[in-house]
């Protein structure tokens, strides 16, 4: 595939581009989130340990690769629910290749396969700890629906690149990183209804 910018693209499995691979997943992890979400995997110990357990029997790890081996971004599931719902966690797109397709590609990829495997729906938790949306520093009782209901993207948060691509909120945990930090949870329905 190509994005815009004449890159070459392939989607491959994580676990084949070996230790470089998972070196450049790892670092890709720490630079994707150091701004939204510092303390997520502050530094490369912490993103080796998450791509580590990405790698794991039971799991999907997917890397976006360029013509020259270098990996732009990686996505990860964890199923659930007996296989028939499966955790997108983590999608981590290097931040000079954010906004191109890369993120887009890979969920693709991802619901692919796990459809395949019989699954019905993609949960994903995308918190906001760093003031990113209208739900941050806000006390979300009683009326937890009602603030969702009129949520707004303050700094580029990545909920609105989960809805552009057919994902919905369906809930939050308030205070799930600290008072007034919430996980806001989206979900996709992948294969038709009966």
């Amino acid at each position: 595939m190509s994005i815009p910018g004449e890159i070459s693209v392939s989607i491959v499995d994580l676990s084949s581009l070996g230790v470089p691979g998972r070196q450049q997943a790892a670092e890709i992890l720490v630079a994707a989130f150091r701004s939204g979400w510092p303390d997520a995997w502050p530094g490369m110990t912490e993103g080796l340990e998450e791509v580590d357990e990405a790698l794991g029997a039971e799991r999907i790890s997917r890397a976006a690769v360029d013509e020259h081996g270098r990996v732009l971004g990686w996505i990860g599931g964890i199923p659930s629910y007996r296989g028939r719902a499966w955790e997108l966690h983590p999608l981590a797109v290097h931040p000079e290749f954010q906004g191109r397709g890369v993120g887009s590609a890979l969920v693709h990829d991802f619901e692919e396969l796990v459809r395949a495997r019989g699954a019905l729906t993609i949960h994903l938790g995308s918190d906001d700890v760093n003031k990113m949306t209208s739900l941050w520093g806000t006390d979300l009782y009683p009326n937890v629906l009602g603030k969702l209901a009129a949520i707004r993207n303050l700094h580029r948060h990545p909920y609105s690149f989960y809805e552009k691509i057919g994902y919905v909120i369906v809930g939050a945990i308030p205070d799930a990183n600290g008072f007034g930090k919430p996980d806001i949870l989206m979900a996709k329905r992948i294969n038709k209804y009966p």
